[in-house]
């Protein structure tokens, strides 16, 4: 089937994805080999449930089987394949431990095959007196040549074993062999695609058409092949590229093209605000206004990210952004991700907004009945001139009078449908996206390239920077102590352990224990957060700490973000060494927000190696987030910048933006012009570029698209 439809249906047919593509999106259990058991394991590795996603799978070595030598000219180590003939079995009696043997030789000598597990009965793979071709690494045992767990095949299957093999990466459950089974089928099956390239872009680069670069990454034939720098890899990596930025490109072309509202600032409301807030705007923080100012009073829809580092001031320039709503007889909201973080901003906010007349209110999912009820009455009348709140802003029950200006706070918390969800709320709502994390330059451009971008860099006066140090686990002791002084100063302690997906549940008990310990050297007063607790038990621990009943909090990266307790002056991070470097300064954030020194130490596992201690020392000689964040996926890389998944940055599967920076600025060059020419993808070119948007699964872009 043609993946460009044309005739009376081809308006609807272009927000279809290609029937060429079927057999890339058929399911993985589909396969032949992919059974109930198998194909939820191979799920898990490639990331994916269709045969497509195994595609994007790639290489990461090679087992070369070419070698063949005869049995005595054989060198130790090398992986080689011999033609022997079979001549006896030296099977171990049931259950004992010893290994099962197989002996055999070719005119220059013997070679002994040998298997310590699953070894079965092995005669009817390997016949006395038939001919075989073992392959495998050769070692010697008292003067004899051995394979231990070799691969054997019958000699008309030599076109299948003497070759070079890709080596995938693999997780519990999934062998090699049978995974290359599956990715040999969907390549068989591969249809060709219209190409979607630039086609002067393509002859200069020396690019292979999709299909043949498809199949040349999963057939490589040296370690050389494997380099990202090889024509086939790098025109995935840029088919990768091009269809997000080009998503990114029609997504936001049809938010602009959304008849919006004026919301031209008088200033009535905002300057007894700025008067009760207390001190001067910083410079980032004047010129983000000045952008976000520029958004409202223009006609169109503003969507921006506001960037700043911990400490930066973001909360004062998003507040004056939601009274030029007020002032112009609208309402805004504010989202955030934890009932304890709005509690907070309510906190900041109820001053401020109060020296100016504005009422705020806070709505979250522990408002039950009349209370409720009361204050659903007052956001649909108006009255409840700026609402605070989590989720529970946009069920299907908040009704607002006139929401004009939606600002989300931690936005990688949320997805973009709940985005939406909250801008539905009101007509043509202008909205401002907040983040603490600040992210690289180059993952910005891959990750939110339908916003405009703004950035504070500065921090208040007065703020200073936290003590950070370098301790080794084996002071752990002194570390002790030190927490109970800091406590018998007056001061609140945080001690961060680590939590990684690939082993929860040992990390997990770590907190556990780490928590038994200080309670019982601290007497008592130590609390205990982390990722298994539900949100209310969670609010409880940390309100505890907040206020009276809590001096040190065990806790693991659940307090990375927002929370905010003044009196915490000490922060450990225990194995700092496991942690990325934007994520540790994220938590060091957490500690020094009620002015004085702030000390931060980051205890580390010996021995700390190298490159390790290098990213360590960026920690301790920086506070500057963006420096750190640029450092961090320079030595990281992009898929683990924050050190956690659920980081909300974009995982690149054929493409890393570090190693790939020219053709990331190429493709995004590329999608300005297509989308500047072509805003409805319906030329020759644009109708091949909508089957690479459906090939990577950007079909909410392809559905934006005027399409007759």
């Amino acid at each position: 089937m043609p993946c460009s439809p044309d005739g009376p249906e081809s308006s609807r047919k272009l927000l279809m994805r290609p029937e060429c593509l079927n057999s890339l999106f058929r399911p993985l259990a589909s396969l032949k080999g992919a059974g109930k058991t198998t194909a939820p394991l191979m799920a898990k590795l490639v990331g994916g449930e269709k045969a497509v996603d195994l595609l994007w799978h790639l290489p990461s070595g090679v087992v070369d089987r070419r070698f063949r030598p005869k049995v005595a000219e054989a060198p130790p180590g090398a992986l080689v394949t011999l033609q022997v003939v079979v001549e006896v079995h030296q099977a171990p009696a049931p259950n004992a431990p010893s290994p099962y043997r197989v002996l055999c030789r070719d005119e220059t000598g013997f070679v002994t095959l040998v298997w310590f597990r699953g070894r079965g009965d092995m005669r009817g793979l390997l016949p006395v007196g038939a001919e075989r071709l073992v392959s495998g690494k050769v070692e010697f045992f008292d003067g004899v040549p051995q394979i231990v767990h070799p691969t054997v095949v019958p000699l008309d299957q030599a076109d299948t074993l003497c070759r070079v093999e890709p080596v995938y990466p693999l997780s519990a459950g999934v062998t090699n062999k049978a995974l290359g089974r599956l990715i040999t089928q969907t390549l068989d099956t591969a249809p060709d695609l219209p190409e979607w390239l630039d086609a002067p872009l393509k002859a200069r680069e020396g690019w292979p058409d999709w299909r043949a670069a498809v199949r040349a990454v999963h057939a490589p034939e040296t370690l050389q092949d494997l380099d990202p720098t090889t024509s086939a890899r790098r025109r995935l990596a840029f088919d990768e590229l091009l269809a997000g930025q080009l998503a990114l490109m029609l997504v936001r072309n049809a938010a602009r093209e959304r008849p919006g509202r004026v919301l031209a600032p008088t200033g009535r409301l905002r300057a007894p605000t700025l008067a009760a807030v207390g001190f001067a705007l910083t410079g980032a923080q004047t010129r983000s206004l000045a952008e976000i100012d520029a958004d409202l009073t223009n006609p169109s829809r503003m969507l921006r990210l506001l960037q700043g580092d911990v400490g930066s001031g973001k909360t004062v320039v998003a507040l004056l952004a939601m009274l030029a709503a007020v002032e112009n007889g609208a309402q805004a909201a504010l989202m955030v991700p934890t009932e304890l973080l709005a509690r907070q901003h309510l906190e900041t906010l109820r001053g401020p907004c109060a020296a100016a007349g504005v009422s705020v209110v806070l709505l979250t999912g522990r408002d039950k009945g009349r209370a409720r009820e009361a204050l659903l009455a007052r956001i649909a009348e108006g009255s409840a001139q700026i609402v605070l709140g989590t989720h529970a802003l946009f069920q299907d029950d908040v009704v607002f009078h006139d929401l004009a200006v939606a600002v989300i706070d931690e936005q990688h918390r949320f997805g973009v449908q709940q985005r939406l969800a909250l801008a539905a709320k009101g007509r043509a709502v202008d909205v401002l996206v907040m983040t603490a994390t600040p992210i690289p330059r180059t993952l910005t451009l891959t990750q939110y390239g339908d916003m405009d971008v703004s950035r504070l860099d500065e921090k208040p006066p007065g703020r200073q920077p936290p003590d950070t140090r370098l301790v080794s686990l084996e002071r752990l002791g002194e570390l002790v102590a030190a927490v109970g002084r800091a406590v018998a100063g007056g001061t609140k302690v945080y001690w961060v352990c680590p939590l990684v997906a690939e082993s929860e549940t040992s990390d997990l008990a770590a907190v556990e224990a780490r928590h038994a310990v200080l309670n019982e050297a601290l007497g008592g007063r130590v609390g205990l957060i982390h990722g298994k607790l539900k949100g209310p038990e969670r609010d409880t621990v940390m309100e505890a700490f907040a206020g009276d009943g809590l001096d040190v909090l065990v806790a693991t990266t659940v307090i990375e973000v927002g929370v905010n307790v003044p009196a915490a002056t000490v922060m450990i991070v225990e194995h700092a060494e496991r942690f990325g470097l934007a994520q540790l300064h994220q938590l060091r954030g957490r500690i020094g927000r009620g002015g004085g020194r702030a000390t931060c130490l980051l205890a580390y596992a010996s021995p700390l190696g190298e490159v390790a201690r290098q990213r360590l020392e960026i920690l301790r000689a920086t506070d500057d987030g963006f420096l750190i964040a640029e450092e961090d996926l320079r030595l990281r890389g992009g898929g683990e910048v924050l050190g956690t998944r659920q980081s909300g940055l974009p995982g690149f599967r054929l493409s890393d933006p570090l190693l790939v920076g020219d053709l990331l600025a190429t493709a995004r060059a590329d999608a300005q012009r297509l989308v500047a020419m072509d805003p409805g993808l319906q030329g020759p070119r644009g109708n091949a570029l909508r089957t690479l948007l459906y090939l990577f699964e950007r079909d909410a872009a392809v559905k934006t698209l005027r399409s007759g």
